[in-house]
């Protein structure tokens, strides 16, 4: 008997589900993974992530199997929760990620975002930064807004300010999301579905508020989905992440994944040079001289002390 196979992208990822949407197909495929594949030489939680272009077999009009995931051109990976694995995929095949960040209510915290820019830089993946609910920004809010700007401006990152409530520059974001397979990310409470609302009203997206006691936010996303925008491109809305950790970087290769260091290194007279103690490195004399933020190298730093062999 000929079996039928078709190539789809994965839109939905819900517990051992899979929404399947395929260029051949009317409607979405509700597939599942085939044991094989989930128990190959597997060392994330997720054998398939959202944004995997995947082979699979459907079994009626509705539902499918998954035989196969095709070669990744980028993905983001974390350190996962549970530590019978090693890592949990978080997107795959993103034309961006887009890091949506807040000064306050509740502040998202440096050592959270560098860590997130490092994985992008190591995976390939292009990364903008969105500073939101800049409505809220009082004047010493304002002030930090600007040093943060500075620095990852600086570092070569684009920072966009947004306030999906006001809707502050929010047709600018719109304008750079099409044509574009992209996720947001952020922490708890940033307000990534209420920007994607923003962007496309008529998603209607479940927000949430924050907790008055701890300022922090309340997890309204519970899955990852894609959602394709009336106005092009599609956005993948993502659980917000409490913690961020880094799967295995080699200590030597840190600083290749801060690029305002990686620039200022061709001038160290050593090779390798750790860019902390040795004579003539071109990295502490950018620091000294302003071209490289004290911030941003002192959070290479503390990456860079938490190494052992690997960085975990």
């Amino acid at each position: 008997m000929n079996r039928h196979f078709s190539e789809g992208t994965v839109f939905r990822h819900t517990g051992s589900h899979y929404m399947v949407k395929s260029k051949t197909l009317h409607k979405p495929v509700d597939c599942v993974v085939r044991g094989k594949l989930r128990l190959h030489d597997i060392s994330t939680t997720n054998p398939v992530a959202i944004g995997d272009v995947v082979e699979f077999e459907p079994t009626n009009d509705a539902e499918g199997i998954i035989t196969a995931v095709r070669p990744r051109r980028n993905y983001i990976i974390r350190r996962a929760a549970n530590l019978s694995r090693e890592a949990h995929i978080i997107a795959a095949n993103l034309d961006c990620a887009y890091l949506i960040v807040t000064i306050t209510h509740p502040r998202t915290a440096w050592a959270f975002i560098d860590r997130f820019l490092v994985t992008c830089e190591a995976y390939s993946v292009p990364v903008k930064l969105i500073v939101n609910k800049v409505d809220l920004c009082r004047e010493a809010e304002n002030e930090e807004k600007a040093r943060f700007s500075e620095i990852y401006t600086q570092a070569g990152y684009e920072v966009m300010d947004v306030s999906a409530k006001t809707g502050f520059q929010v047709d600018r974001l719109r304008h750079d999301v099409r044509g574009k397979f992209c996720l947001f990310s952020g922490a708890s409470g940033a307000g990534k579905s209420s920007l994607i609302n923003a962007l496309d009203p008529t998603l209607a997206l479940r927000t949430g508020v924050l907790s008055t006691a701890h300022e922090k936010g309340m997890h309204t996303t519970t899955f990852y989905e894609v959602f394709e925008l009336a106005s092009g491109g599609a956005v993948i809305d993502s659980p917000g992440i409490k913690g961020f950790g880094l799967i295995a970087v080699d200590k030597e290769e840190l600083y290749h994944f801060f690029p305002e260091l990686f620039r200022a290194a061709a001038g160290c007279k050593f090779n390798p040079c750790t860019h902390t103690h040795e004579p003539q490195c071109a990295v502490r004399r950018a620091v000294e001289e302003g071209r490289v933020s004290p911030e941003r190298y002192d959070s290479y730093l503390k990456m860079l002390q938490a190494v052992d062999g690997k960085y975990r």
